[in-house]
């Protein structure tokens, strides 16, 4: 997403929830959901929380750990929303959180939460392309079911991916690949893949929204956006990948430096409510929360009744020990290198 659009998202959330309210209280939230969801998850929480003021700024994955870094020795942030776990188990990133866990973490799987309680996830996304059958059709390109299968030179000029430097989706594509393959046969692959991808953005979400309008046969994103796709009636069929499908989880957590402790731990209480947790299913592949189900458009678009089934066991630790080295390496690779 460019600056421009995020200053403008930005202050048209910060205007609706009101700049400065004198009688209530007012927090200020760094997230990284995608610009669909945030407003209805917020108008939902206004109705339940209507005096405190949030304050929202989203940022992509990269922009947003980038930020927090930044303003670590001044953070202005209470509260990290929907941020990919990967990236929050930064060791720098982690030094600026404070352990906190809503009574209704408990329920969650240990899979799902930091042993030292300083982040939850509510949910997650996972990766899938989205291939536009009428270029597929027109181009008389197979329907792919893999990774491998793109790295057929048929595909060449015909895919767009994220940038795994700056998408989270982007990261976790290539993460699943390495550690599912082993570094060899990972970055074989992912260098073999590099020769048939058109571009590369900044953003999970555009390689399926390239690919929906005809710009190009397939977009490697994650499930919500082709599904969001299909149901808006584009020519777009969801692929989960048969081998090494990767998933990231949506991490959240209070910021030690909060000044406004109270009202941040109930906004961070209430994301994991059963209310929140009905509206998740509307943009979410992956609800942590227990008793979520996916919904009926959901499983019409092609997502499992089980997704847990499909997915990769993701490393995030090792993921994000070494997250530095492969963005660097797969800098190199995408340079031809």
């Amino acid at each position: 997403m460019k600056a421009s659009h995020k200053l403008v998202l930005a202050t048209a959330l910060l205007s609706a929830f009101g700049w400065r309210t004198a009688q209530a209280g007012a927090i200020t939230v760094y997230t990284a959901l995608e610009d669909d969801e945030i407003s209805e998850y917020l108008a939902a929480a206004k109705k339940t929380m209507p005096d405190i003021t949030v304050h929202v700024l989203r940022l992509s994955t990269g922009d947003m750990g980038a930020r927090l870094l930044a303003e670590a020795k001044n953070p202005r942030n209470d509260v990290v929303w929907g941020f990919a776990v990967t990236n929050m188990l930064d060791p720098r990133i982690q030094a600026l959180l404070q352990a906190y866990e809503p009574k209704s973490a408990s329920a969650l799987p240990a899979m799902y939460k930091g042993k030292d309680g300083k982040w939850f996830a509510a949910t997650g996304y996972m990766a899938a392309f989205c291939v536009n059958t009428d270029r597929l059709k027109a181009k008389k390109l197979p329907m792919p079911a893999s990774w491998k299968d793109l790295t057929n030179p048929v595909y060449k000029g015909e895919i767009v991916m994220p940038n795994p430097a700056a998408s989270g989706t982007g990261y976790l594509q290539i993460a699943a690949l390495i550690q599912g393959m082993g570094d060899e046969n990972g970055w074989k692959l992912i260098s073999e893949l590099n020769k048939n991808v058109a571009q590369y953005t900044d953003s999970g979400s555009k390689p399926c929204k390239m690919a929906r309008t005809g710009e190009y046969a397939i977009g490697a994103s994650f499930a919500f956006p082709a599904m969001q796709s299909i149901e808006q009636g584009f020519p777009v069929k969801m692929v989960i990948p048969s081998d090494y499908d990767g998933y990231e989880l949506e991490a959240s957590g209070l910021m030690k430096s909060s000044q406004n402790v109270a009202d941040s731990k109930r906004f961070l209480d209430w994301t994991l409510s059963p209310e929140a947790a009905a509206l998740y299913k509307k943009y979410k592949e992956i609800v942590t929360i227990p008793g979520a189900t996916p919904s009926a458009a959901s499983i019409k678009a092609g997502l499992p009744s089980d997704v847990s089934k499909v997915l990769y066991p993701m490393d995030f630790a090792k993921s994000a020990l070494h997250r530095a080295e492969i963005i660097k390496k797969w800098q190199s690779v995408k340079q031809g290198g």
